[in-house]
């Protein structure tokens, strides 16, 4: 579901009273909920299910789950054990799903989590994902909202997924280039979160289906803090302006741009190939994250261990979300 589609439908359920004890929930719009149940923990819950981006059962599984615990992540948290979701097509093997769901257990048990439960339904078109539960220290949250101007921005992996997985549907991606998004794709955010939970991490999010600039206009929106990015800066996946230039674009993509249009500038000297890679939504992407600028050269050491991108800066405060602006360069 789009964003401008889904603020809709949440709208009405803000308007319930929410306990104290939940510390991030709709009237906050963050990654995940997260309530705490002591003065020490605070449990984080958050689900994430979709169909499959690519052919292997057992691949897209492992993507599923990544993208998934992905939002425990984002809080700052570590992830104790998921439930698998399921649709499933009577007429398609069960053997596939059993890869599907072995997929998936590899990479929670790779989180130090495990599968615990599960609930199926039957569909035309098969889906999976995770319910996730998490914990995380009440004082140690990492939240969308708290950018501050003159903190710099930084991202955790390549752009590009979307594309590279559309061409893939179409039969029409280079086999190197699908292996270098799955291994992106599959590839955990723990270590990423891990190094950012430090004083002078203000504000982090993680980059999934509302693309780079829809995940930091919410990040900016929060912080009442306009942003400006450097395109030339962002780090791509192989070949992935190709594929956007051979129109590879998914509706995900054309949503995302209808709704982020009027809180975006964009340097005209970005052609449309280069939007496209700013609206691609991505699967299981990388955190992004505004932070003081003395902690970047001690992230920027990690790597190649954990990496991570200086890709933009936090400008100005402002009074509302209405004057909040997205500044692509």
């Amino acid at each position: 579901m789009g964003p401008e589609a889904l603020a809709q439908v949440l709208r009405p359920l803000t308007k319930h009273a929410a306990p104290h004890e939940l510390l991030v929930g709709l009237h906050t719009a963050d990654d995940a909920a997260v309530y705490r149940v002591n003065d020490q923990q605070a449990i984080i819950s958050t689900a994430d299910f979709f169909p499959p981006v690519v052919d292997d059962p057992y691949v897209f599984g492992a993507v599923a789950a990544a993208n998934a615990l992905s939002d425990v992540y984002a809080m700052g948290g570590q992830a104790l054990m998921a439930i698998n979701l399921v649709a499933w097509p009577d007429n398609l093997d069960f053997a596939i799903l059993s890869e599907i769901l072995r997929g998936g257990a590899d990479i929670a048990a790779e989180a130090g989590a495990v599968i615990a439960g599960g609930h199926t339904v039957t569909d035309r078109e098969p889906k999976y994902g995770l319910a996730v539960t998490g914990m995380v220290h009440p004082e140690r949250i990492l939240t969308k909202g708290g950018a501050q101007p003159g903190d710099i921005l930084i991202l955790g992996k390549p752009l590009g997924t979307g594309l590279i997985t559309t061409a893939h549907k179409r039969e029409q991606v280079d086999e190197s280039d699908l292996a270098a998004a799955v291994a992106s794709m599959m590839q955990l955010n723990r270590e990423a979160s891990q190094a950012l939970q430090r004083p002078g991490v203000h504000a982090v999010t993680d980059i999934t289906g509302f693309g780079l600039l829809g995940h930091a206009w919410e990040m900016a929106s929060q912080s009442l803090c306009g942003m400006r990015i450097e395109y030339e800066a962002l780090p791509l996946l192989p070949n992935a302006r190709r594929y956007a230039e051979s129109g590879h674009v998914t509706g995900g993509a054309e949503r995302n741009a209808s709704y982020l249009m009027p809180h975006v500038r964009i340097d005209e000297r970005l052609n449309e190939v280069d939007r496209e890679i700013l609206w691609d939504p991505q699967t299981s992407g990388g955190l992004f994250a505004s932070i003081e600028p003395s902690l970047w050269p001690a992230l920027a050491s990690l790597a190649p261990d954990v990496m991570f991108w200086r890709v933009g800066e936090v400008t100005q405060r402002v009074q509302d979300e209405t004057h909040v602006l997205l500044e692509v360069h």
